[in-house]
């Protein structure tokens, strides 16, 4: 089926003023044009190498401009690679943006990303990242934190119709229509996705009528018409911040030039470009002024040469300052958002309960600390969750804080990470750690990385109920915080015993950084321990050495640890030191080094498959750190290669518990 839509290549650009002033419409005009001007310079700096790449919005300016101009100052607006009119009609200044197209330290990302691959807080712009999908989601938390607040207002995100075939797309505007959140999902359908038509992206006649599918409303404008596009948003946006709820608006456009410089357009049928070049927003806008009597020659060069001076007093900023000098403590510094840990002391009264409760515990604990906290996650309202960790929070804390979300696990960790920016803490259950492949990409590429791109920090815990050990088969039993250990930007914390995740867990949410909190299930009830009353944190990073001993070192976390409390146990003779990491990042060297160089033989156990593992790191730095004091080569005990089975008889094989008491004896004795 061929893409057609209402408004079609032939339909002239009819602009009604309504009740636009002269002024308005002149300032609108600036505004289109700065942009255009700024393309027109970028790619005769492209052509003499002082950019290295260009993603061209020329003909789509309408919506960029349009769109934003409609939106409060205050409102937040996630763009995309085509909408720099977004950035200039915040009023970002012009020496900055250009610092950031040249990976200057004076632009956004201190030369850590490039063109329009970043955002900036001050003037509410959340930057995007290649994946394009995710702005989505990250949209929805925006939206959620306004309206639980109850601050009346809109948020808009914007999407090509190419990137909306992603299923952030599905996700993000699932979840919007459920939780009546107030977004604008904008789609500039330019009609090609790189060299691939619509036609060839999706079967619909045109791309309002998904909208049809989530229960919302869809309205289509004319894209290049930046008087329709200023109207529809300002209509759409003071209307969803006093009846909350998304809207989805197709912005008809075309892509006059590449996807981006260097993939050229030969793809495009003859004629195409040229027919569309007809409907040019920029020149399209200024007859319509010069025949109202708004705009001469003479003004129209006056506009010009105030905007040229603008940019060119911009880029001799730019080009003046250095290349960033390369600072390696700085780079490392910056990965993470600052945080000072201040302790929070246990009290002396203790009780004895199992790790599920002191889990439900802390987070009680949290939430009524933290007011701005949301929990989310799949049935953990009125259910509790499948592991009962939230029975009764709805009662205590209200729908709004505790949420039921759909099954979007994408777009959950991207409404955290909007929460977040919105000044809120969030936390999102996973109901199996194995389903968080469904938001990998949200976690490695978003949460990790967002500080360190542009000084944004996500303050975000995933709660991750993880291992085997209940027959439970290879889809909720996988040990995977591997995939994350090798990420930076996330921390990693993985408790063995009830007091110590009660603790972690309420310095998880004191921490403004994102923190995969691990629990194995297979522990929720079937330990307990005494857990101090109250309020009190634990340092996330800090390992403990549970027994002293000097012949050898058992260094392991999670089941591990008790798995290596039960063989040494066995085992009396066998004078071990005993460390429980407790966070795996980051990672506590110092003590894993020092317990290493007393005994001089260092055992490393997970639950975790061997290859590629956690304890191939840690062996490696050992090796690397304490080879003078070793009597032994460095031994890992972890569980096959292969994935978790679900018959008993063959998962007690699989686990690494299997071979540990071999592997115990084989050190000791060496």
């Amino acid at each position: 089926m061929p893409f057609s839509c209402m408004i079609t290549i032939d339909s002239p650009i009819r602009f009604d003023r309504k009740k636009h002033t002269d002024q308005g419409l002149l300032d609108l005009y600036k505004a289109l044009l700065k942009p255009r001007m700024i393309e027109e310079k970028m790619l005769v700096l492209l052509r003499q190498g002082r950019i290295s790449k260009w993603f061209s919005g020329y003909g789509q300016e309408g919506i960029s401009v349009g769109s934003a101009l409609a939106m409060g100052q205050d409102e937040y607006i996630l763009p995309m690679h085509r909408n720099l009119g977004v950035f200039t009609s915040r009023g970002i200044p012009l020496d900055r943006l250009f610092a950031q197209f040249q990976g200057k330290e004076h632009g956004f990302t201190k030369g850590r990303d490039r063109s329009f691959h970043f955002g900036a807080k001050d003037f509410r712009i959340v930057g995007m990242i290649s994946h394009l999908g995710p702005q989505l989601g990250i949209a929805d938390g925006i939206a959620l934190a306004h309206k639980i607040r109850e601050e009346g207002k809109a948020t808009l995100v914007f999407s090509g119709d190419g990137g909306a075939s992603e299923g952030d797309f599905h996700e993000a505007l699932n979840t919007a229509a459920v939780w009546d959140l107030p977004v604008i999902f904008a789609i500039e359908n330019n009609q090609w996705g790189l060299s691939t038509p619509s036609s060839e992206q999706f079967r619909c006649k045109q791309f309002i009528d998904k909208a049809v599918g989530y229960g919302i409303e869809g309205v289509q404008v004319d894209g290049n018409n930046i008087l329709e596009v200023y109207d529809t948003v300002s209509r759409i946006a003071e209307d969803i911040r006093k009846n909350p709820r998304p809207v989805l608006l197709e912005c008809v456009t075309f892509r006059m030039r590449g996807h981006e410089e260097a993939s050229g357009t030969k793809y495009y049928p003859e004629g195409l470009q040229e027919k569309w070049a007809a409907k040019d927003p920029v020149t399209n806008f200024e007859r319509f002024l010069a025949e109202s009597g708004l705009l001469s020659e003479q003004s129209a060069e006056e506009i010009r040469a105030a905007i040229k001076k603008e940019i060119d007093e911009g880029l001799e900023i730019a080009f003046a300052e250095p290349r960033p000098a390369a600072n390696t403590a700085k780079e490392l510094q910056d990965v993470y958002a600052p945080h000072v840990f201040v302790k929070t002391e246990a009290s002396a009264t203790r009780q004895e309960k199992r790790l599920i409760d002191a889990i439900s515990d802390g987070l009680r604990l949290a939430m009524q600390r933290h007011p701005n906290l949301v929990l989310m996650g799949q049935d953990i309202a009125e259910y509790g969750g499948v592991f009962k960790i939230t029975d009764g929070f709805v009662n205590e804390f209200g729908k709004a804080r505790v949420r039921n979300t759909p099954l979007c696990e994408s777009a959950i960790i991207g409404a955290s990470l909007g929460l977040s920016i919105a000044g809120m803490k969030a936390m999102m259950e996973m109901q199996f750690a194995d389903f968080v492949t469904e938001g990998f990409n949200q976690i490695v590429n978003n949460l990790a990385k967002i500080h360190w791109r542009w000084g944004q920090n996500a303050d975000v815990v995933v709660r991750m109920p993880t291992g085997g050990g209940v027959a439970a088969g290879p889809f909720h039993s996988q040990s995977n915080e591997a995939w994350f250990f090798h990420t930076p930007g996330l921390k990693i914390v993985y408790p063995a015993f009830p007091a110590d995740a009660k603790g972690l867990l309420l310095a998880a949410f004191e921490d403004p950084n994102p923190v995969l909190f691990f629990e194995h299930k297979a522990l929720y009830r079937s330990i307990s321990g005494p857990v101090p009353d109250g309020y009190y944190t634990l340092e996330i990073g800090k390992a403990a050495r549970l027994r002293e001993g000097g012949d050898l070192s058992v260094i392991t976390y999670g089941m591990g640890v008790h798995w290596a409390m039960e063989a040494l146990d066995k085992h009396p003779e066998i004078k071990a030191d005993l460390i429980d990491l407790r966070s795996l990042l980051p990672l506590d060297t110092e003590t894993v080094f020092s317990s290493v160089r007393k005994t001089g033989k260092a055992l490393i156990l997970h639950e975790d498959t061997l290859t590629g593992g956690i304890g191939g790191e840690l062996s490696a730095l050992i090796s690397e750190h304490c080879f003078d004091a070793l009597d032994a080569p460095v031994l890992r005990v972890a569980s096959l290669d292969t994935p978790v089975p679900f018959a008993t008889e063959l998962e007690q094989n699989f686990l690494a518990k299997a071979r540990l008491e071999e592997k115990l004896l084989q050190l000791s004795k060496y």
